[in-house]
């Protein structure tokens, strides 16, 4: 039995959800989100909730089970409330800006890095080392905030480069004379 699967989804005010067969649709106030379920599990609403069960009693439907439940879960909170990351760059003379659909990157190469921006994702460069990527899609923001940071990682000496907010470095002792 799976732990998480078995607590039922809590619709916020505001948000509707709606089940036809095997696709859920989920309308908030900050967007709409749509996911096809696997077919081993059954999502249901019952007035305020979303309750998602196995079709039958296989591993794989109980390894689902939990997992569905977990998208379905982010993306009512997504419709709701929205996700957002913050990222911050580090390095002597590296900085960022938003030009239009285009994140202009320069991270001490000999070119600016041009990242484009997705559909359903919103940055903003605070300041020219701070950077917020927020939307509703939970997956998208995080793999839009690892892409970015992918470019530039931190390295353990200076600690230059791009980093989560959140994020601490280990810092490694340098050459000694």
């Amino acid at each position: 039995m799976s732990r998480i699967g078995k607590k039922p989804i809590a619709i916020p005010a505001g948000v509707n959800v709606a089940v036809t067969g095997q696709v859920i649709k989920v309308k908030g106030k900050k967007g709409e989100l749509t996911l096809k379920l696997v077919d081993d599990v059954a999502a249901t609403v019952d007035g305020a909730k979303v309750v998602v069960k196995p079709r039958e009693a296989s591993k794989r439907a109980r390894m689902m089970w939990g997992m569905q439940r977990s998208l379905i879960n982010n993306m009512i909170n997504g419709a709701a409330n929205g996700f957002s990351e913050s990222l911050e760059i580090n390095g002597v003379g590296f900085r960022a800006q938003v030009q239009g659909k285009e994140l202009v990157l320069q991270l001490g190469f000999s070119h600016d890095v041009k990242y484009p921006i997705p559909a359903g994702i919103e940055i903003k460069a605070e300041k020219p080392t701070l950077l917020h990527i927020s939307g509703i899609d939970k997956q998208l923001v995080g793999h839009v905030a690892a892409e970015i940071r992918g470019l530039r990682k931190p390295e353990p000496y200076k600690g230059k480069g791009i980093k989560y907010l959140a994020e601490s470095i280990r810092r490694k002792e340098g050459k000694k004379k």
